[in-house]
């Protein structure tokens, strides 16, 4: 008997102590809430994506922009083999200077043929001229004019070619469509791509977003324009205002990735937190982050608890 109650003194004083200590660890421990008007999520720096392809096929000859590298709108980030255009550009300059010989002699000839037909009129008129002669003046003359239109098609055709072979030629340069970081480089020097076929990725730096998931209990706080504050490890005590700018219209099941402070919210919606700057483009896409809307005027910021 007195075994059994040691037992029960034993277990009941170890019983006290865990209950105890519970108590601390809730005391000190636990994640409160953030205020009613405040809504916290987390994810990833993502940005708005440029995907550079080529119009034309080609080899790759040379590479001048790698993944990291920060280029600017128009800069050049490859460059295919030329040889067999250039040729082509070539020979294009050399029919229009061809056809530009040819439209020129035309134009004298016409001139000529046209004078001698009103002078010859005007002789007629004043009986010094005969008809025939006035007659065949007229013909040389409109045989001459469409022998210059021939020669203007002729010429505006070969221009219309060296145009588009140095359209072709310029396409053969690889050119950023925007300003931004290259995240992803798909090709190398000496691939041959295919017209089309993606080449390198680039991310605006400028136009960086959060890419949150709020719970479907907490959707109906959230609309566009509402403000947040972005918090990254990097930069604890520095936050970013954002703005929300989309909001998904559809539920889905919470990434595996994204933490979640109530494991029974299982359906969430996407939102984009827009960054209102990037000084020194400090941000990239792929940092995780944490971030605070503010969906009630007047209540004050917080940081995010977790």
């Amino acid at each position: 008997m007195n075994d059994l109650m040691k037992r029960i003194t034993t277990l009941t004083g170890v019983v006290i102590v865990v209950i105890a200590l519970f108590a601390v660890w809730w005391s000190f421990f636990r994640v409160t809430p953030l205020p009613e008007g405040l809504i916290q999520a987390n994810g990833r720096i993502e940005g708005d994506h440029y995907t550079v392809a080529g119009k034309i096929a080609g080899k790759i000859i040379e590479l001048k922009a790698r993944e990291g590298d920060e280029v600017k709108m128009g800069q050049v980030l490859a460059k295919l083999d030329s040889g067999q255009i250039n040729a082509k550009v070539l020979q294009a300059k050399s029919g229009v200077v061809a056809a530009d010989a040819e439209c020129s002699a035309a134009e004298a000839s016409e001139l000529q043929s046209r004078r001698d037909k009103s002078r010859l009129q005007n002789l007629l008129k004043n009986n010094t001229a005969s008809k025939q002669e006035t007659e065949r003046a007229i013909v040389a003359w409109e045989v001459d004019k469409d022998r210059l239109n021939a020669s203007k098609a002729r010429c505006s055709v070969a221009k219309a070619v060296l145009q588009e072979v140095k359209s072709i030629q310029d396409d053969l340069i690889i050119r950023a469509p925007a300003k931004g970081i290259i995240t992803t480089r798909i090709v190398d020097e000496g691939e041959v791509v295919a017209a089309g076929s993606p080449l390198f990725d680039i991310v605006d730096l400028d136009r960086l977003y959060l890419k949150v998931y709020v719970p479907g209990n907490q959707i109906g706080k959230v609309r566009l324009g509402l403000v947040a504050r972005i918090y990254i490890d990097a930069f604890p005590d520095r936050p970013f205002p954002a703005t929300i700018r989309y909001i998904a219209s559809r539920a889905e099941f919470t990434p595996k990735e994204v933490q979640t402070p109530d494991e029974r919210v299982k359906l969430v919606y996407a939102v984009k937190l827009y960054l209102a700057e990037n000084p020194d483009h400090q941000l990239t896409p792929g940092l995780p982050a944490d971030a605070v809307i503010r969906w009630k005027e007047g209540i004050e910021w917080e940081k995010p608890r977790w």
